[in-house]
């Protein structure tokens, strides 16, 4: 009795790992409409430059030896930057680009050795931009996972980082999925159902948009419409699942201590995506850096407050200068 019992057993947990195999291909996943390649979106002002074998999107504002990096946060592109870029531009040489996987930067999918996804290529990928812009030294300007990628790129080329503006950096959450889900992501299963979980930021995005911002009311159509342009590019939605793939946690908060350079960090007071308190927490845990919370502004403050911004910027970089 007791051999046939285990014998069900193992019939049904076959039965179970053949599902969980075999399943996830018969789910049917279209081909992405109305996609078009990336250069047929540009703006006349885009420039394109290969970088560590990926075509780049950037724009570059303004002039002088001061050097400002732009970096966008998650589900946005260079366009976030928008408000700021000309008054910035009276400061010095303004450079903004679009990480991988957002914007009109080129999606790879395939290629040798490390995802140009990871953290570490993006950390790359900095510093190979600034190599082929000519550019030996910076002032790096990053929003949420935007300001993680700066401060990595701090730890690992010190000596090519001026000082850092951190905009509601996400450093102590966030990563991407737990460790034990980031193997089942890579499966050829998921591979195949990956693209279409990431289409959700189709119908989701705009809700995360107006989370943003502490008064939605206020946001402008054009914002809307910017942040929907890059979902016209061919194999966004792939993209963005090799970059869910690629996620992890960026082990920042334990190395805090060893930033020593001016930073300034910038937070909305209603920051709802990277909680307010975590701003003031690492901007108190840092050796030496200075404050800015904007009142009525959310996680987008260059988008929402750009005056507010603007003036917190410009009395950072005249102290620090």
């Amino acid at each position: 009795m007791m051999k046939k019992g285990l014998r069900g057993l193992g019939i049904v947990f076959t039965v179970l790992v053949l599902l969980a195999l075999i399943v996830p291909f018969l789910i049917p996943v279209p081909p992405l409409e109305d996609t078009v390649p990336a250069e047929r979106l540009a703006d006349e002002d885009s420039q394109f430059v290969e970088v560590n074998g990926v075509n780049v999107h950037y724009k570059t504002y303004g002039s002088g030896e001061s050097v400002f990096i732009l970096l966008h946060g998650f589900g946005a592109s260079l366009f976030s930057w928008h408000e700021v870029t000309t008054p910035l531009a009276e400061l010095g040489t303004v450079i903004a680009y679009d990480r991988p996987a957002f914007g009109l930067t080129e999606r790879p999918l395939e290629w040798e050795g490390e995802s140009p996804y990871s953290q570490g290529s993006q950390v790359e990928l900095v510093i190979g931009l600034m190599d082929a812009l000519g550019v030996e030294k910076a002032t790096l300007v990053g929003n949420s996972a935007g300001g993680s990628i700066a401060m990595m790129t701090y730890l690992k080329y010190p000596e090519r980082i001026e000082s850092l503006i951190l905009v509601d950096p996400a450093v102590y959450a966030g990563g991407g999925a737990p460790a034990w889900v980031r193997p089942l992501l890579g499966t050829p299963q998921m591979r195949h159902l990956g693209p279409l979980i990431a289409r959700q930021i189709q119908t989701q995005g705009v809700e995360f948009i107006k989370t943003a911002w502490h008064d939605p009311n206020k946001i402008p159509p054009e914002t809307f419409e910017g942040y929907q342009k890059p979902l016209q590019v061919e194999n966004w939605d792939k993209a963005l699942w090799e970059l869910t793939i690629s996620s992890r946690e960026s082990g920042l908060a334990t190395r805090v201590k060893d930033f020593n350079l001016p930073i300034l960090v910038i937070t909305g007071d209603d920051d709802r995506i990277v909680p307010t308190e975590q701003s003031l927490r690492l901007a108190e845990e840092l050796p030496a850096a200075e404050l800015a919370v904007l009142p009525q502004c959310g996680h987008v403050p260059h988008e929402e407050c750009p005056n507010e911004f603007m003036q917190a910027v410009t009395e950072f970089l005249e102290k620090s200068q």
